[in-house]
């Protein structure tokens, strides 16, 4: 069974009153924590289209920016879409659910708030509702602001880009202690961590963007630091 059929089933569980524990409790092991991962980017995604009080006019190409979606799979991934966008659960509810379920792994708690930046940024746009939303969400998962923002400038166009803050450093930080921070966060972009941390194989594209951020921040800093 695909990703997309086994997302289905479990979000049309949802669409029948199965509980929303019930079916997160049934998704914690591997390989379903993929699913659980997916689930929760497409739940809160579908939630926060509309945020800025418009519906994109394709919403499974903003999921492009996240999963690579075969074509024979389209038609899946808009039911998904269309389940959990007519879905009456709040999105608080999601969040919650999903912190609980991957408590004590800010990894892939981070690597889900990316994924609903990347959809918010699918219209080109990022809008002060979207902004609150994802902060929110941040917030339910028990990320700091400063972390927070961090995710946020890599993504986000609305300033340009600090290359500290990319990293998550203060510009008074030694170059030792910079090159740390850069290495770590370019390990845990690898792939192969992401696929370990449960991010669904069609959606370790992810790293792409994250990465460049990482490494031209790095070079920005190698090049102008004091």
């Amino acid at each position: 069974m695909s990703l997309w059929s086994r997302i289905a089933d479990a979000v049309s569980a949802l669409a029948q009153g199965e509980s929303l524990s019930h079916v997160f409790e049934k998704l914690r092991t591997p390989p379903e924590r993929s699913v659980a991962f997916a689930i929760a980017v497409i739940a809160l995604g579908a939630k926060m289209a509309k945020a800025d009080g418009q519906v994109t006019k394709d919403e499974v190409t903003a999921f492009r920016e996240v999963f690579h979606i075969p074509k024979e799979e389209e038609a899946q991934a808009a039911r998904v879409f269309n389940l959990a966008r007519t879905d009456i659960t709040g999105y608080e509810t999601y969040a919650r659910s999903i912190a609980t379920m991957f408590q004590g792994n800010a990894p892939v708690l981070e690597d889900l708030l990316e994924g609903l930046f990347f959809i918010a940024m699918a219209d080109g746009e990022y809008h002060p509702k979207e902004d609150d939303f994802i902060h929110s969400v941040a917030n339910i998962f028990g990320l700091s602001d400063r972390r927070f923002r961090t995710l946020r400038t890599r993504f986000a166009p609305d300033a340009a880009p600090d290359a500290y803050a990319v990293l998550g450093v203060d510009p008074d930080t030694n170059i030792a202690e910079i090159r740390t921070a850069w290495r770590k966060a370019v390990r845990e972009t690898h792939p192969d961590q992401m696929l370990a941390r449960g991010v669904p194989k069609e959606a370790v594209n992810l790293a792409t963007r994250k990465l460049i951020a990482i490494n031209n921040a790095w070079e920005h800093i190698q090049a102008t630091h004091p």
